[in-house]
């Protein structure tokens, strides 16, 4: 059974920081694309980053771009997401997701097998 846990959300100011980590159960994790997606209240899921296989590429979203940062460590099956300069419009449920494929980073839902369950980030004004 494939399993991805979200861990690292949590209330803070605007302009603070947050790191977020997932761990997957992914018996060969290194042949997954990961992603981040995020939903905030009343607003549809949105792509915020992936990154490739060997970790070596990244892709973003515009309204994430230059301030949060997608990595990943093949060694323990953890895939992280640090966010800095928090706005209150960040605020939403992160997921993590998990791509298996030939695409190098996956940023459409459709792309993605599995998903963790979410981690609630809130940005206070």
């Amino acid at each position: 059974q494939v399993q991805l846990v979200e861990s690292g959300g949590g209330l803070v100011q605007a302009g603070g920081s947050l790191g977020l980590s997932c761990a997957a159960s992914l018996r060969t994790f290194s042949v997954f694309g990961m992603g981040w997606f995020r939903q905030g209240p009343g607003k549809e899921r949105e792509f915020v980053a992936s990154i490739n296989r060997s970790g070596s590429g990244t892709y973003y979203a515009d309204s994430v771009k230059g301030r949060f940062t997608i990595s990943r460590d093949n060694a323990k099956n953890t895939v992280y997401l640090q966010m800095n300069s928090l706005k209150p419009e960040d605020t939403a449920v992160y997921y993590c997701a998990a791509a298996y494929g030939d695409i190098s980073v996956p940023y459409r839902r459709y792309e993605y097998n599995y998903w963790g369950q979410g981690t609630q980030v809130t940005v206070s004004s």
